[in-house]
């Protein structure tokens, strides 16, 4: 039996919600064997983040020689990369050992509104990142920020999805949820070509913390286990949407979703159910 592998490069979450811990989870529920590397260690909980203390080039460039040297991952996801440093260093180790089936998802500003990439690695992502990506997967905020835009409608998310590609990224998923038009939810997916739209039913909830890393990491799941990006991203959406509505309901801020609850609807049992 082939073991499919994932690699997420991230930082930790201590409140399990998104980062590191959301990634390893989706891995998991996703039947893929999961692998990380620590760029940053937060404090933080669903109120917000206390602290950040992102760990050193070296200690980052050994995490990923060591998984390099010996367990190739079938797919990579970046999360949050905080610095120009540490992106450099992540893009130079990604190269050297090869590693395809790169996911991006250019993390910048958590639920609460604190910074979780410095404004001057905005441009080494663009630079050095972009390039060796496969798949990118930003929100409206983050896709201004990539693109310099005001979006502030769809054709505004098309236009910045032609530009993202243009920058070296070979699909786009712009996400939707931060678009409050409408009662649904439209995320588009870009190949450079053409657009395809998934849309889903809007949550009202204040629990969703760590969508963004979850939704990448079930992209990044799918990948490893060879599905299309088409494919990964319409099992990414599925399972993501299944996490928002079948919320936990823990912590007194932006809660975390549910991990369990994709697989559990496909079992039909409530192991996790709130």
């Amino acid at each position: 039996m082939k073991i499919y592998k994932a690699l997420t490069i991230a930082g930790s979450d201590s409140g399990g919600g998104a980062g590191i811990q959301a990634d390893l989870k989706t891995f998991q529920e996703l039947g893929v064997y999961g692998m990380s590397a620590i760029t940053a260690v937060t404090a933080q909980n669903t109120l917000g983040v206390q602290g950040v203390y992102p760990l050193g080039e070296d200690a980052i460039t050994q995490q990923l020689t060591s998984i390099g040297e010996d367990l190739k991952p079938d797919a990579v996801k970046t999360g949050m990369l905080f610095s120009a440093e540490i992106i450099r260093s992540v893009a130079t180790q990604i190269q050297h050992y090869k590693w395809g089936n790169l996911v991006i998802d250019p993390v910048m500003v958590a639920k609460g509104g604190s910074k979780l990439l410095q404004q001057e690695a905005v441009q080494s992502l663009i630079k050095y990142l972009l390039p060796l990506s496969l798949v990118i997967t930003p929100n409206i905020p983050e896709a201004e920020i990539l693109t310099g835009l005001t979006i502030s409608s769809l054709h505004d998310r098309e236009e910045a999805a032609r530009r993202i590609t243009s920058m070296g990224s070979r699909y786009v998923v712009m996400k939707g949820g931060h678009d409050p038009s409408g009662d649904g939810v439209i995320d588009i997916l870009y190949d450079g070509q053409e657009f395809l739209y998934m849309e889903s039913k809007r949550v009202e909830t204040r629990h969703t913390h760590g969508t963004g890393c979850t939704f990448s990491a079930a992209v990044t799941a799918e990948l490893a286990r060879g599905k299309s990006v088409p494919e990964a991203v319409y099992i990414a959406k599925a399972f993501i949407q299944a996490a928002i509505e079948d919320g936990l309901g823990i912590g007194s801020g932006h809660g975390p979703t549910n991990h369990f609850a994709y697989q559990t609807r496909l079992r039909g049992d409530d192991r996790g159910a709130h």
